[in-house]
């Protein structure tokens, strides 16, 4: 059963570094700071794409990496 789940962590650690690796930054600099946060608040958002699909790997990825990490200490 560890090693199975130690199996899953690699893969999950794997996809997550790549998942958050491929998505391209909000904006750069002080102004990008300001004004991206109104392009969310007006949403200006994409809600469609690769950006959106990498989105959600990147959250059940880290999802899936917290939950057999716990549980692998928990068997330990």
């Amino acid at each position: 059963m560890k090693t199975a789940l130690m199996i899953i962590l690699i893969i999950s650690s794997i996809v997550l570094t790549a998942s958050i690796l491929f998505q391209s930054g909000n904006s750069a600099g002080l102004s990008g700071s300001i004004g991206g946060g109104a392009e969310q608040l007006f949403g200006k958002k994409k809600s469609r794409g690769y950006e959106t699909i990498l989105s959600r790997i990147t959250t059940v990825c880290a999802v899936v990496f917290f939950i057999d990490t716990i549980s692998i200490v928990a068997i330990s």
